[in-house]
């Protein structure tokens, strides 16, 4: 169950933890939201993807935890980061953590993918500091192959993002054989650079250090055979990325 019941904002998560490097700047405290509407092959948080198997939690329970942490986190230059699954699944409780943070006079981050962009309220996206925007392909068949969703949402979010002037960092998972194909990887920065608020591409390579989630699961892993990028790739596309005047990590 996910809304507003006697004046708490409730939702569905899986977890939270502290991170630091990849989910925005300095350390961070990391939801993770159940629930998400694409299914992407490389995915490495299978145990996020069904709604009804998280935990039911208060934004009360969330601020409180995040208290514990919160001298830590702001002394390290970090914040809050809302991923998943989709946090945009759960847009008001998503929006309501959010504010809280805010209000609390926290870094605040969102990590999505852009499907659902359209369930992120103005008032959401003035609460978040900083969107993590994954564009999974640029190639139309190749994102809909890889994640079982269409591309032109995500890409709807980004020139509305864009419109309000919010900052975002991209990422772009390199998988080789589905998202290195150079046409599409010029395509993808040929885009980001129309966008002023795209203030640098983290290039990620994909890796399967979610393989024994699939496993206990009892769900395969599509792209278990699937080679890592080797570091050449790798320096290929972030190569491809800075040819278009863009800050690629």
């Amino acid at each position: 169950m996910t809304g507003i019941v006697h004046g708490a904002a409730i939702g569905r998560i899986h977890s939270w933890d502290l991170s630091t490097g990849v989910d925005g700047p300095g350390t961070r405290f990391v939801l993770f939201v159940s629930g998400c509407p694409l299914r992407c092959l490389y995915c490495a948080n299978p145990d996020t993807w069904h709604m009804r198997d998280g935990r039911a939690v208060t934004v009360d329970e969330v601020m409180g935890e995040i208290d514990k942490y919160r001298a830590f986190i702001t002394t390290a230059g970090g914040g809050v980061t809302l991923t998943g699954g989709e946090p945009l699944l759960q847009s008001a409780f998503a929006g309501a953590v959010l504010r809280r943070c805010k209000e609390a006079g926290l870094h605040t981050a969102l990590d999505t993918s852009g499907f659902l962009g359209l369930r992120a309220t103005d008032e959401l996206l003035a609460d978040t500091d900083l969107v993590l925007l994954d564009i999974k392909s640029f190639d139309i068949p190749t994102y809909r192959k890889l994640t079982g969703g269409g591309l032109d949402p995500t890409l709807n979010f980004a020139t509305r993002l864009d419109r309000l002037g919010k900052r975002m960092w991209i990422r772009y998972v390199l998988v080789p054989g589905w998202t290195d194909d150079p046409e599409a990887v010029d395509g993808l920065g040929g885009f980001l650079a129309g966008l002023g608020s795209a203030e640098r591409i983290d290039v990620l390579p994909f890796h399967k250090l979610g393989a024994a989630k699939y496993d206990a699961l009892d769900v395969p892993f599509p792209l278990r055979d699937t080679p890592t990028p080797d570091a050449a790739l790798v320096d290929r596309v972030r190569g491809q990325f800075r040819a278009h005047g863009l800050v690629a990590h």
